[in-house]
């Protein structure tokens, strides 16, 4: 089985963040189900939107990792986010938003989505980061399943 690509679209700020949802979902490349990428990927004197548009409309998974960082970038709402929802729209990806931090996200385009983690609680509001993204990682599995379940037709 070919690992899903998964896009992160997150806000620099949130960095620290992602490196460690990156540790929880290790489990999941460590099992082909998946492979990520990132901006951070990108080796010294790469074209970084080139790459970065590259790999966000390849993406099987797009995880937008929304804080107030996260709103408030230009690149990140405008470009990646509004791509992201156009490719899940058009049924070419799904599109998984991750709360981070407390933000007020209504009425963004992602609104209609199934936010984790659970119940929307920011990951920076669980009791501890870990059972925040224990519940991410599942979450992530979920959508894999399902993918895997429309793939294989009725």
């Amino acid at each position: 089985m070919t690992p899903y690509e998964v896009f992160i679209s997150y806000a620099h700020e949130d960095r620290a963040l992602l490196m460690e949802l990156k540790a929880h979902i290790r489990i999941l490349q460590w099992l082909n189900l998946i492979s990520t990428w990132h901006d951070s990927d990108i080796s010294a004197g790469g074209d970084w939107e080139q790459h970065t548009m590259l790999h966000l409309n390849s993406a099987q998974i797009i995880l937008l990792l929304v804080s107030a960082d996260f709103m408030n970038s230009d690149f990140c709402y405008s470009v990646e986010m509004q791509q992201a929802i156009q490719r899940h729209d058009a049924d070419q990806a799904r599109v998984i938003p991750i709360i981070l931090r407390p933000v007020y996200w209504r009425g963004a385009p992602f609104e209609k989505l199934y936010v984790l983690p659970s119940e929307a609680l920011p990951v920076t509001k669980w009791p501890t980061r870990d059972d925040a993204f224990e519940n991410v990682t599942h979450g992530i599995v979920n959508a894999i399943e399902d993918l895997q379940k429309k793939s294989k037709g009725p």
